[in-house]
């Protein structure tokens, strides 16, 4: 939607990302703000804002397989965990960041086929159904392996974050690399939607036998929602171990993906804004309650010690 008024000479200008200038300087001031946010933050906002990106990132891969193609998925945080073992795992052999991201991505897109393809042939409460039963295999299948493979119930330690023989650690500089990769999953998330692949999803979402009839192949466009969905969450994983710095089954559980979903249909589920608001929404509401509890408690223990 653009304001009434405004009209394009040339396709390009039509077909552009942002297409008004008020746009374009929204959007650059916004950029400045998030950068010299550190500025005036303390490390308790820092790292609320580093979970918050994180949580975009995996919320952007839902966007991808519920919004555009249509297709429920309540295993997110599995596939989260996945590209979080994964990154755990190369640390061990000293892979580079940005060698880890996307082998976690692919590794965690490659697993999500195992469960696309049964899933893709299914609908509604039946597909919902499906991801939930990859989402409950997640905890049983970490937990059966060898503990020298993935952790099992203790979980693995990660590397620190390195980049250019600097480990980052600190809020400011977890904070400041979360928001590069979560602009740039942001940029890819908004440009699915002018490709012929975002296009593809949206008429299977839509009316996925007329997809057919018009030639899209649905089994493999929705497969292939999965696939992309899922490499989202594998970055998010990726991003998530560097900052826990320790991965075990017990931080990707069914209500995270359930609080994951959430997020999306809170916000509105076919537009990548929608996931923005919906993470920023529940996490303000999230933190502000945590800090409302916390104010009683402190109330109620001042209280208790003024009566002794």
């Amino acid at each position: 939607m653009v304001p009434t008024g405004v009209y394009f000479d040339t396709y390009a200008g039509e077909a552009s990302l942002l297409k008004t200038t008020r746009a374009r300087v929204w959007t650059v001031l916004l950029v400045l703000a998030l950068v010299a946010a550190p500025l005036a933050s303390g490390a308790y906002l820092l790292g609320v804002a580093t979970q918050m990106f994180i949580t975009l990132i995996a919320v952007y891969g839902l966007h991808v397989t519920v919004g555009m193609a249509g297709q429920i998925n309540i295993a997110q945080s599995a596939f989260v965990g996945i590209g979080a073992l994964t990154t755990a795992r190369l640390g061990e052999y000293g892979v580079p960041f940005w060698l880890a991201i996307p082998l976690a991505a692919l590794v965690t897109g490659a697993v999500s086929v195992v469960f696309a393809l049964p899933a893709a042939r299914v609908k509604g409460f039946y597909l919902a159904l499906t991801t939930l039963a990859a989402q409950a295999l997640f905890p049983i299948v970490i937990l059966g392996l060898p503990e020298t493979w993935l952790g099992g119930l203790v979980g693995i330690p990660v590397e620190p974050l390195t980049i250019d023989g600097h480990v980052m650690s600190t809020p400011t500089q977890l904070y400041y690399f979360t928001l590069a990769l979560v602009l740039v999953a942001t940029y890819a998330a908004f440009n699915l939607h002018r490709s012929r692949f975002g296009r593809a999803l949206k008429a299977v979402r839509d009316n996925d036998v007329a997809a057919e009839v018009m030639g899209i192949d649905v089994l493999r466009y929705k497969i292939q929602a999965f696939f992309v969905g899922s490499m989202f969450a594998g970055v998010a994983g990726a991003c998530m171990a560097w900052v826990l710095q320790f991965v075990t089954v017990e931080s990707f559980t069914l209500f995270t993906s359930v609080w994951y979903l959430g997020m999306l249909i809170v916000g509105g589920i076919y537009s990548p804004i929608g996931a923005i608001l919906g993470v920023l929404f529940i996490t303000v509401i999230q933190e502000s309650l945590h800090e409302f509890g916390a104010a009683i408690m402190r109330s109620g223990t001042h209280e208790a010690g003024g009566t002794i």
